[in-house]
């Protein structure tokens, strides 16, 4: 399984409060923001040459990362690993035992993705990324 780092998501309470550091302090370049309503958020999109960096702020008070916000408060949400083959993947990591959170999904674009359980990978919750 050969990966790279795709994105890493950062969960806020506010996009425009957040976008003040990343963008205005740290200089990220905002790419764009979207409502990603199948996930319930908000999405701030900032490339950089070694991969994105996204603020995710929830859009309803009951979504997973609503949730996750509420328990853990604003920081890292999860680090997002671009693989070949979704399928293969998974079928490794599922052979060594990790947890996998449901099935792959599709999002508009045609990309797969499915998220591994913070528990399988050491307190770190794991998306694996496949682009169309």
């Amino acid at each position: 399984m050969t990966a790279k780092i795709n994105h890493i998501a950062i969960v806020v309470e506010d996009i425009d409060k957040a976008l003040t550091v990343y963008r205005d302090a740290l200089g990220l370049p905002l790419q764009a923001v979207h409502d990603e309503p199948d996930e319930a958020v908000r999405v701030a999109y900032m490339p950089t040459p070694a991969g994105e960096v996204e603020l995710i702020q929830p859009t309803t008070d009951d979504s997973g990362v609503a949730k996750y916000l509420a328990k853990r408060g604003e920081g890292l949400h999860h680090v997002c690993l671009e693989v070949e083959s979704i399928e293969e993947s998974l079928a490794r990591m599922q052979a060594q035992g990790l947890e996998i959170l449901g099935q792959p999904r599709t999002n508009k674009r045609g990309d797969k993705y499915v998220f591994v359980h913070p528990k399988s990978a050491h307190g770190v919750l794991i998306e694996l990324y496949e682009k169309a």
